[in-house]
């Protein structure tokens, strides 16, 4: 495999995912949002096959920030068990059965067209508005009084993670994060610890499941490029956490965040 000619766009996307990595160092969530964009409209790539990059590059990126994390001590494995595994299910079945029974062109109306390229990414900047939401209000750490470990709904939430994350590529750490603060009573340091852990898993079995199926060809050259950037960036988003106001980071990311949801909402489905 060839790697692209080195034009701007393509510059621009090797800067943006190291950015990746330093999104999900400093706040355990949110590479998803930034890759997937990053994949489609700087690189080029299909939606559907940077969904399944995107599961790459996040779930690698993921386990090597979710290292030093489990040797502070600071994942929780019987958590990301019991949520992991119904979500495991789940993205398994949404990419080896769902995705792929989508049809081109899934609704018609008036001569408009839903593409899947439109399904796949709306739902996607959907899933990006909501999460810019918490992100703006710039909230204090999440904090829970209630010690239960709630095994039927943190199942329940797995499930529904998992489908999203098989359809659209998503991590959904800024969904699993919260999730496991109120349905757990861990501490929010653990959560993002152990969200990471979970999205690892995930994202990386997810794509697994393509492989196996063999529903993509596979640019590895390309791939390992994307995900090495990531990985740089996660160490340098591990090292900038202790130095940089999480309020404000929230903040500023919430904003760009909504942003690019907007954004994809407006080209893709208006």
């Amino acid at each position: 495999m060839v790697l692209p000619a080195l034009d701007i766009f393509f510059i621009l996307g090797c800067l943006a995912s190291v950015l990746v990595g330093v999104v999900l160092g400093m706040l355990g969530g949110g590479g998803s949002i930034l890759s997937i964009p990053i994949l489609v409209y700087l690189f080029g790539i299909e939606p559907v096959l940077a969904s399944a990059y995107s599961l790459f590059i996040v779930g690698v990126t993921s386990l090597v920030g979710a290292v030093p994390k489990y040797r502070q001590q600071l994942v929780n494995l019987r958590t990301g068990l019991v949520f992991g595994l119904p979500s495991i299910l789940a993205i398994f079945l949404t990419r080896s059965v769902v995705v792929p029974a989508i049809p081109d062109i899934v609704l018609s109306v008036d001569g408009w067209h839903l593409t899947k390229r439109m399904l796949v990414l709306g739902v996607f900047a959907i899933l990006m508005l909501l999460a810019s939401v918490p992100l703006i209000r710039g909230r204090q750490d999440l904090e829970s009084n209630s010690q239960r470990f709630r095994y039927f709904l943190l199942m329940v939430e797995g499930i529904l993670i998992g489908f999203l994350t098989g359809l659209v590529g998503a991590g959904g750490g800024f969904l699993i994060i919260p999730a496991l603060v109120f349905l757990t009573g861990l501490k929010f340091k653990t959560a993002v610890g152990t969200s990471l852990l979970i999205i690892a898993v995930n994202s990386l079995l997810g794509f697994l499941g393509d492989l196996v199926n063999g529903t993509h060809h596979i640019q590895w050259a390309f791939l390992l490029l994307v995900a090495a950037l990531a990985v740089g960036g996660i160490f340098l988003g591990n090292t900038w956490a202790k130095q940089v106001s999480p309020i404000r980071l929230k903040k500023a990311f919430g904003w760009l965040t909504l942003v690019m949801g907007l954004y994809i909402l407006s080209k893709e489905i208006f």
